[in-house]
């Protein structure tokens, strides 16, 4: 090693970020594991990289003892004094032992530590880089399908798209670009480890942000999402100002905005309602595209029974009950649905006196 090393170490240190003074000592480290293994594995030793010209020596080190019982690792106070008089009892003195042919195992033993160190230093850059990406959406690239996984490319790394995150009829072929939603990245010894999914919530909360601009700005506000990938889903947008229509800023001019987020993921059905801060009036909100004629309220038990034409209830309750059930979970509230003439069977004289509001 030589001045050269150091330089080449400095130019790491720009350009990865990687401290010269850690990797000089992890140098340090793994040259005296490779001189134990190679020369003396029962001794005490260190050894020194000087930091001007990146020479390096090995040093025995031994105890000062009175009577020195392991001379591997000890050595007699009267000796020691023959080196230095001023040594004394429990100081170490060391020796040069320096290997003549110690310099082909320094200088590759060097190099694994670097290499090693910089591969360390990526995925951390990597770690973080993503880390701080959680809940967010990346684009990335099909690259193969593996035990029901699906591995995407993200740049210098990859991401899984486990089986429980991938959406229903979809086909993962190798090479085409998608987006996903980071749910998770865990640090292992092996790198980042980066969890993604195509059927969070999340994920349509993201494409909504990027299509409508209101939304980034702050103007329209995301209230809540109710998903069921790959089938229906339905949001709750509010606009702080009176004079934006939150509805109609998230379904764009001719529809263009929701069209994009329902082709990229082909062809999920999206239902976006207007949050209202009247539960009775959000409930009914909830269930389009059904219409409602009136909303009963069970303010502590958060239950609302509903009202809807009879020919309206089978589309208010939804295919196997999707409709009600993304309702119940965009609004939390406990959603009851009734027919009018069930109600009418219920209450037969006080029909028309219970329920005189109607919803549109």
């Amino acid at each position: 090693m030589n001045i050269d090393f150091l330089e080449a170490l400095k130019d790491l240190e720009k350009e990865k970020g990687i401290s010269v003074d850690v990797l000089l000592e992890a140098i340090e480290a793994a040259l005296l594991s490779a001189y134990k293994r190679n020369f003396g594995s029962l001794q005490n030793a260190r050894v020194h990289i000087d930091r001007e010209t990146g020479d390096f020596r090995v040093f025995t080190q031994h105890t000062v003892k009175e009577m020195a019982e392991d001379q591997r690792q000890e050595i007699t106070l009267e000796d020691a004094q023959k080196i230095n008089p001023n040594y004394e009892l429990g100081d170490i003195v060391e020796s040069e032992v320096t290997p003549r042919n110690f310099g082909r195992i320094a200088a590759q033993t060097a190099k694994q530590v670097v290499v090693q160190r910089i591969r360390e230093a990526e995925r951390n850059i990597i770690f973080e880089e993503f880390a701080n990406r959680e809940g967010d959406i990346v684009t990335g690239v099909v690259q193969r399908n593996e035990q029901k996984n699906v591995y995407i490319e993200l740049g210098k790394t990859e991401a899984i798209l486990a089986q429980s995150e991938q959406m229903p009829g979809e086909n993962y072929r190798q090479g085409d670009r998608i987006k996903v939603y980071i749910i998770e990245v865990r640090k292992t010894t092996k790198g980042p480890q980066i969890l993604v999914s195509r059927t969070h919530p999340g994920l349509l909360k993201r494409l909504f942000e990027m299509e409508v601009p209101e939304l980034l700005d702050g103007v329209i506000e995301l209230k809540g999402v109710a998903r069921e990938a790959s089938a229906r889903s339905k949001i709750a947008v509010y606009s702080k100002d009176d004079n934006v229509d939150p509805v109609g800023a998230c379904v764009g001019p001719k529809g263009m905005r929701v069209q994009n987020i329902v082709n990229e993921l082909n062809g999920e059905k999206i239902d976006i309602i207007k949050w209202n801060t009247d539960p009775s009036k959000f409930v009914a909100s909830s269930l389009s595209p059904a219409k409602v004629v009136a909303v009963e309220i069970w303010e502590e038990e958060k239950v609302a029974r509903v009202i809807v034409p009879d020919y309206q209830l089978s589309l208010a309750i939804g295919k196997e009950g999707q409709n009600a059930r993304l309702a119940a979970k965009l609004t939390g509230w406990k959603i009851d649905i009734k027919s009018e003439s069930q109600m009418r069977e219920i209450y037969p004289d006080e029909y028309s006196d219970l329920f005189e509001n109607e919803y549109e």
